[in-house]
């Protein structure tokens, strides 16, 4: 068994069974790799003992993009970004192969035009037959698209629970102002069903987000004002303090998954109202062609130089405090509704004059969404 994969694969054997890869010389001449031309699914990358490539199947140029010609004779550290270089990345990993037989490691990798793949990368150390290390044997699998639905499900994830909190907690003050009487009957009742809906379109989204084949994105017609009511029923219940302004004079359609938009704006104005402790004006400006939905408060404010970076995942502005309960995904959330929905958000803020979010929808061309 051991033999005829060493003739099949010169270049790969077992040592007494351990985990040393070695090579049992047919003749003085380097072992040829040719075979692996074959395999289009898996860089295969022969290294000598200084990192210098030797040998380049044709899955490694579909992968990284180099061609043989191009990358034979160069140093594979130029297959990782300048800072994990800096790190010393590159040479970790092959001291490693060598201490321990095989390396693994997952992570960025730069292609010949620049851009990052992500990958999964095992290095083999090579002997001989007497146990001295010839070189490596690296093999590398492009795992780009597998990682970008990882962290479209985790993104997803994390802003649902992020966004789920808000009408949970709307549904308790809802409650509870009905058991102490407070603001009419019938119009909290209404709150009610309206949010109860929100949160069971809402579960239904993510059981659809988690099956093996999700459903299509939905595109139905929402109005604008309708959206901006109900989402400030979930962020403010009752709005008991009257902390809400509207101006919606003109209640023009978008087109766009409903839940989804309506969490977008349900983020925005529960980040004014996190921020700020006077009035928030919300309006509704429609052009032929857009909708935008318009929220200003007269808060703390975003530094200048927080603003570029302010709706990526995670990111919070210096004027956050620890205390504020922020996690940086409600703005990141809306960003992704919104786009969804082929829409805009643009921010405008002064530091300690306020914040002006503006999301901009295209406007549905009938209320059928024809």
């Amino acid at each position: 068994m051991c033999t005829a994969r060493v003739q099949c694969c010169s270049w790969l054997g077992n040592r007494n069974g351990g985990s040393e890869t070695y090579v049992e010389p047919t003749s003085t001449r380097r072992p040829s790799i040719a075979w692996s031309d074959q395999v289009a699914v898996f860089a295969i990358i022969e290294l000598d003992r200084t990192g210098i490539v030797q040998s380049w199947n044709s899955g490694a140029e579909r992968i990284k993009g180099y061609s043989r010609d191009e990358i034979i004779g160069e140093h594979f550290s130029r297959f990782y970004r300048p800072e994990d270089r800096e790190r010393g990345v590159p040479q970790a990993l092959l001291t490693s192969a060598l201490a321990h037989g095989y390396v693994e490691d997952t992570g960025w990798r730069v292609r010949s035009d620049g851009t990052l793949f992500w990958a999964h990368v095992t290095i083999t150390a090579v002997r001989n037959s007497v146990g001295t290390p010839t070189g490596f044997v690296k093999i590398v699998r492009d795992l780009t698209a597998s990682k970008r639905a990882d962290d479209e499900l985790n993104a997803f994830l994390r802003s649902f629970v992020h966004d789920f909190l808000s009408p949970v907690t709307a549904v308790r003050g809802y409650v509870d102002l009905l058991r102490e009487g407070v603001g009419d009957a019938d119009e909290m009742l209404g709150h009610l069903e309206a949010t109860s809906d929100h949160l069971l379109a809402m579960a239904t989204a993510l059981a659809e987000r988690v099956r093996d084949d999700p459903p299509p994105r939905r595109d139905e017609v929402a109005h604008a004002g309708t959206l901006v009511r109900e989402a400030a029923g979930l962020v403010l219940p009752g709005d008991l303090f009257g902390r809400l302004s509207f101006s919606l004079t003109d209640d023009a359609a978008v087109q766009g998954d409903a839940t989804e938009l309506r969490r977008a704006v349900q983020n925005v104005l529960e980040n004014a109202a996190k921020y700020s402790e006077s009035t928030i004006d919300v309006d509704v400006q429609a052009t032929d062609d857009t909708v935008d939905i318009v929220v200003r408060d007269r808060g703390r404010g975003i530094h200048p130089d927080d603003l570029p970076a302010i709706l990526d995942d995670g990111v919070r502005g210096r004027m956050a405090g620890d205390d504020d309960g922020g996690s940086g995904i409600g703005l990141a959330s809306a960003a992704r509704a919104v786009a969804n929905a082929g829409g805009t958000i643009e921010l405008e803020s002064s530091v300690g004059h306020g914040t002006t979010v503006r999301i901009r929808l295209p406007r549905a061309l009938d209320e059928t969404g024809r």
